[in-house]
C-alpha cells in the first residue's frame, strides 16, 4: 500500500510504505491540511521523473508502438541525417562557451535545435515524429524570428576565446560519436545505426 492511498494529496513519495518505514505514520500524525512534503514544483519534477524512469508507456513511446505512417523516407536520407546531425552537439556546447562560433551564429542552441529537428524529420515519417520534431522546428524558427525583433539587453559573459571553440568542437563531436554509438539506444530506445 502506497502512502498516497492514505493521503491522495501526498505525491512526495511514489514508493511503497515498506520502503519508507514510518513515513505513513508520520503523515497520519500531521494535522489535515499540513504540508505533506516538498513544494508543488519539486513534487511535479519527482512525478515526471518517476513516470519517465518507469518506462516508455506514455507519450511518444506509446505512439511508436503503433505508428501512423505519413511517409516512408528513402534509405539514403539516413546519411543526410547523420551529416545534418554533425553540427548539433558542437553548436549546443558553443551556446555556453563564448567564442567565434557563438558570435557567428548568435544563437547556437536554436541553430542546433533546427538542425536536430530537420534531420529527424528527414528520417522519420510517422505522425508522432512529425508532430514532435515539427513542433521543435517550428518553435526554434519562431523563437529566432522573435529574437531578431526584440532588443536584447547585454548579458555579462566571459570573454570570447578560440579555446572555447576548440572545446565545443572536440567535445561536441565526441558527444555525437558516443550518442550514435550507444547513448541514443540507451536513452531513446532506437538504434540509429542498423
Amino acid at each position: 500500500m502506497e502512502c498516497r492511498d492514505a493521503h491522495p494529496d501526498c505525491w512526495s513519495c511514489p514508493f511503497p510504505r515498506s520502503a519508507l518505514g514510518c513515513h505513513r505514520r508520520a503523515l497520519l500524525a500531521r494535522p489535515h491540511g499540513a504540508s505533506h512534503g516538498p513544494d508543488p514544483v519539486e513534487r511535479g519534477v519527482r512525478s515526471h521523473l518517476h513516470r519517465r524512469i518507469r518506462g516508455h508507456h506514455l507519450g511518444y513511446g506509446l505512439a511508436r508502438q503503433s505508428p501512423v505512417i505519413l511517409y516512408t523516407p528513402p534509405f539514403w536520407l539516413r546519411y543526410v541525417t547523420f551529416f545534418l546531425m554533425l553540427p548539433v552537439f558542437p553548436l549546443a556546447l558553443a551556446a555556453y562557451l563564448p567564442g567565434e562560433i557563438k558570435t557567428a551564429t548568435r544563437h547556437p542552441l536554436l541553430a542546433a535545435t533546427k538542425f536536430w529537428a530537420t534531420a529527424h524529420l528527414l528520417s522519420n515519417g510517422s505522425l508522432a515524429a512529425v508532430v514532435l520534431f515539427g513542433s521543435f522546428l517550428a518553435w526554434a524558427v519562431v523563437d529566432r524570428i522573435s529574437l531578431k525583433a526584440r532588443v536584447q539587453a547585454p548579458i555579462q559573459t566571459l570573454p570570447a576565446s578560440s579555446f572555447n571553440d576548440a572545446i565545443a568542437v572536440i567535445g561536441g563531436l565526441a558527444s555525437y560519436i558516443l550518442f550514435v554509438w550507444r547513448l541514443h539506444l540507451w536513452l531513446i530506445g532506437v538504434q540509429p545505426i542498423l
